[in-house]
């Protein structure tokens, strides 16, 4: 795996965590995140020459550790900007802290949006003549 891309690619994730904390609502965010997916495949397929699949999944799982932490920070700034979240997250019926309900829900979300990723790079490897070659 490479690690370097990996957190190069995932500062994707952090940026996106701090402007969904103040800027882009949770009904905008698909419209961002898919062409930063599709960049991240791009990327991966470029500079990589195998475990394409892997580092896209990795790098899902280090964009959810960004996310969650920019949200978990910035914690009352978030639940002004999404209120639905809001609610969700005081629910009296979840039975954990609303910070932990937070940071686990960012990880499944991590887990969902690394198996696309992956997809998505082991597709773009199919296509994108790599710089690498495997011997």
């Amino acid at each position: 795996m490479n690690w370097k891309l990996i957190f190069q690619l995932s500062l994707f994730g952090l940026v996106m965590g701090i402007a969904t904390v103040y800027f882009i609502p949770s009904n905008a965010e698909f419209f961002f995140w898919l062409p930063i997916f599709i960049l991240n495949a791009y990327f991966i397929a470029k500079s990589c020459a195998d475990s394409h699949f892997s580092n896209g999944f990795m790098i899902g799982i280090v964009n959810s550790v960004w996310i969650a932490a920019a949200h978990i920070i910035f914690y009352d700034a978030y639940l002004v900007h999404h209120v639905m979240e809001a609610r969700l997250y005081n629910n009296p019926t979840i039975p954990v802290p609303p910070k932990a309900a937070m940071f686990i829900i960012g990880l499944v979300t991590g887990v969902a949006s690394g198996l696309v990723i992956g997809l998505f790079a082991f597709i773009a490897s199919k296509i994108v003549r790599n710089k690498k070659v495997l011997i």
